[in-house]
């Protein structure tokens, strides 16, 4: 029932399905999809999808599940990998090729490491489209289209509600050195900050030592009143890192799963930016099928935007009940 709804509600405002004819075979494809059938009598294609994520990232989890689900409603073979080092994630993207898969579906956190092999997949006829990150460089690059967020776009967000909550000194948390999206969100927020905002890199596969980094800048300095993470899974230690340091500065984050959507219910955090990663997935996936299905390109060259979307105590108490399902 939850993903008929879902397919109902994307169908009304995605496609601008009629009332008639196209509302009811849109439904028609929605009810098979929730019985986890294909909705579709189109080819057994198979797409794979690789990222940047590491092991164990709730965000990338809710866009592999939006992407699975999609593919379960276009009849599609879906395959996933993922590494975090990008010379590796791109040996997986080269391997899904040489597998002769019938889409691609790649994440250009450090884009250079990704361009050759994403011009191989195009000259082996296989389409291309980029998630998440690499909005500037998916063009360039060949892609069809790319889908997800504006990260400066969203860090100016970032500063505008920073603002807003009269905050003074912010610390911004970058987990992942190298990252374009990462520096793209912090040089953001510092745009539209009217405060002082200053970079602390951490290593994200090192939880205690993300703790223990913004614990000790945050008694080395008072004066920091906002700490921003870039990721839901580091909100929850970036509060423990202020309680250990007994500072009273606000957290906040970019993403969100049930963890953040629990710390805004409680006021452990202050905001959250949610890029809808489940649309991302789950658009990607379709795309691909209307592409293949009926040469369809959404964007008009432009990236398909997912977000951002400020999301504070008001919003979670109803986004809690998604989180809790691994859509949100």
């Amino acid at each position: 029932m939850a993903c008929a709804a879902l397919a109902a509600l994307l169908c009304a405002s995605l496609a601008g399905c009629s009332s008639t004819g196209g509302k009811r075979a849109e439904d028609a494809r929605a009810a098979q999809a929730a019985g986890g059938k294909a909705a579709v009598n189109t080819p057994r294609w198979t797409f794979a999808m690789v990222t940047h994520s590491g092991d164990g990232d709730t965000f990338w989890d809710i866009v592999q599940k939006g992407a699975q689900q999609a593919a379960d409603k276009d009849n599609i073979t879906f395959l996933y990998g993922h590494d975090e080092e990008a010379q590796r994630q791109s040996q997986l993207v080269q391997s899904y090729i040489d597998q002769k898969v019938d889409g691609l579906i790649v994440s250009l956190a450090k884009p250079n490491a990704m361009k050759d092999v994403v011009a191989k997949a195009e000259k082996a006829g296989i389409p291309v489209i980029t998630v998440n990150s690499g909005a500037a460089e998916s063009k360039a690059f060949g892609a069809l289209t790319h889908i997800g967020q504006d990260e400066t776009v969203a860090g100016e967000a970032v500063g505008e509600e920073l603002n807003k909550r009269g905050r003074k000194k912010a610390l911004c948390v970058l987990h992942e050195q190298g990252n374009v999206g990462h520096e793209q969100r912090c040089d953001g927020a510092k745009k539209t900050f009217k405060g002082d905002l200053q970079k602390l890199y951490v290593e994200g596969t090192n939880m205690p030592d993300v703790q223990s980094s913004i614990e000790s800048k945050l008694q080395a300095d008072p004066g920091i009143d906002a700490v921003v993470t870039l990721g839901a899974p580091f909100a929850p230690t970036a509060v423990k890192a202020k309680e250990q340091a007994g500072s009273k500065a606000e957290v906040d984050t970019f993403d969100l799963n049930a963890q953040v959507a629990g710390g805004l219910k409680d006021g452990s955090l202050g905001f959250a930016v949610d890029q809808q990663p489940y649309l991302q997935g789950y658009q990607a996936v379709d795309l691909l099928w209307l592409y293949k299905y009926n040469s369809d390109v959404l964007g008009g060259g432009e990236p398909v935007l997912t977000g951002p979307q400020v999301i504070t105590k008001k919003d979670a108490s109803a986004l809690l009940e998604f989180t809790k399902r691994g859509t949100r």
